[in-house]
């Protein structure tokens, strides 16, 4: 039986973009800043849509969790091929153990069979959504996935780790967390972008769902990295032995 797939879609700064701080601190400036789908979901919408072109996957369904203009980032992946939309609309930020709870109960809600996310956003490096979803569902769980082969309701994946590659096969319900290197996304048509607007894509609030929203971590302070300092030439390795030994750290 062909599989139903979950793919939550994280709207971040575009990668190409240079990440200002917010004169206050609070946090990163996003207001005339574009903004796009976290280049690891857009890698997991891709390996969806590929399911359901060999015939393995027969409903996508995308998922964003944030303001209004996420909508855009939904348009987004229904373009890529997913079939429907879900917007859990709010103004706020949530840290990941939150957001592993709202996915929960949209995966409790549509019965998924299948749930590829991202491994990481690239906006706040957490990489944590994947594995406490997988937790709170007690699903298994397969994380930095790069080659992904699903069979008889198993699926067998490849994962890079310190030592080199590591192959495991889970069992069918599972989270899977993709890295950069299981495929290329593609570029949506333009047919398809226009068939995008007419795909369903339904509005919830998160305050209709049964979580705590309430924060755990405060964020104190944003600032950026200090700037480097300027190089030093040296003629000579006795030169930099010399400048090592006058100084208390390596510039």
């Amino acid at each position: 039986m062909p599989l139903k797939i979950v793919v939550p879609v994280k709207q971040v700064v575009d990668y190409q973009v240079k990440v200002r701080v917010k004169k206050d601190g609070s946090g990163v400036e996003t207001q005339d800043v574009k903004l796009s789908m976290n280049p690891f979901d857009e890698i997991a919408v891709e390996e969806a849509v590929q399911l359901k072109e060999r015939g393995i996957a027969d409903e996508i369904i995308a998922v964003s969790i944030g303001p209004s203009s996420c909508e855009q980032v939904l348009l987004n992946a229904l373009a890529f091929g997913a079939d429907r939309g879900i917007l859990l609309q709010t103004a706020l930020s949530f840290e990941p153990l939150i957001i592993a709870k709202l996915l929960q109960q949209i995966v409790v809600k549509e019965n998924p069979d299948l749930v590829l996310m991202g491994k990481q956003a690239i906006d706040d490096d957490c990489s944590q959504t994947g594995q406490m979803l997988a937790a709170l569902l007690n699903w298994p769980q397969a994380t930095f996935v790069s080659k992904l082969v699903v069979e008889d309701k198993k699926a067998t994946v490849t994962r890079e780790i310190d030592g080199g590659l590591e192959t495991l096969m889970v069992t069918i319900p599972a989270v899977i967390t993709t890295d950069l290197r299981l495929n290329q996304p593609r570029y949506p048509s333009l047919p398809n972008i226009m068939k995008a607007k007419s795909k369903p894509l339904e509005k919830w609030r998160v305050e209709d769902f049964k979580v705590d929203l309430a924060p755990r971590q405060q964020v104190l302070k944003v600032t950026a990295p200090p700037k480097r300092a300027k190089g030093i030439k040296v003629n000579s390795v006795n030169e930099l032995i010399k400048l090592l030994h006058e100084t208390d750290k390596v510039i």
